[in-house]
Order: C-alpha cells, then structure tokens, then sequence
C-alpha cells in the first residue's frame, strides 16, 4: 500500500482551513475526529491512497495543484515552508523507490520538503 499526501499547516483555524480549500480548488481529505480531535484543521491535507503496485506521478501532480497557486497562498499567509510532502509506502519484502531527476529539481527549487517512512506491513497502522 501506498499512501500520496500532500500537508499544508495551517494556523490552526477553520478559516485558513477553507481559504486553502477555495484557494486550491481541491477537496482536502478529512480524517477520523479521534485521530486527530486536538485541532483538525491544524493542516489541510490532501490523500491519494493505492493498495497495489500502481505508479502515481504525486510530485509533479501536487506542484501542478500547488504552483499556479503559490501568489494566492502567499497572500492568505501559506509559504513554501508549509507545504509538506510525504509518501508512506508499506512493504513486504522490499522498500524500492525511484525519484526522477526533474521532480526533485522542482521540489528544491521551490523550498518543499519530501518526508517518505516505509514500513514492514504488519507494522503499520496508519487510521
């Protein structure tokens, strides 16, 4: 299983919340109220899970939402340095991954971070 997030923090307000939602265009992915009931809308989040092998472009797909976006984040207070990717991928037998070159120059170039855990299956609970 695959596990594409895209992370934006917030302010920690359901204002900020929505402006990032209009801002984006993009329904964020909400997520149980026990899992995160301290403040849900500390980030705004948005999830694209696969439970097989299937190759999703997740980096060049969320710049593609994010960069066109970028004056009108600034403007609500939304700075690269919030943005956050993160790729969790559960595994078997082996952890593989392959990142071309021309994503992570796009990544760098505009200050976002990559986080990706991989976890044996049987270890990992992630709702």
């Amino acid at each position: 299983m695959k596990y594409y997030r895209l992370y934006i923090n917030t302010d920690g307000t359901f204002e900020m919340y929505s402006k990032i939602t209009e801002v984006l265009g993009v329904q964020p992915t909400t997520f149980s109220k026990t899992k995160f009931s301290h403040n849900p809308y500390a980030f705004w989040a948005y999830c694209v899970d696969f439970e097989d092998e299937y190759s999703f472009d997740f980096i060049n797909i969320f710049l593609d939402i994010l960069e066109p976006k970028f004056d009108a984040l600034e403007k609500i207070g939304i700075t690269n340095k919030d943005i956050l990717f993160w790729l969790i991928y559960e595994y078997d037998q082996q952890c593989a991954m392959e990142f071309h070159p021309q994503e992570m120059k796009r990544l760098g170039e505009l200050g976002i971070s990559l986080n990706i855990d991989c976890h044996e299956i049987k270890s990992l609970s992630i709702d």
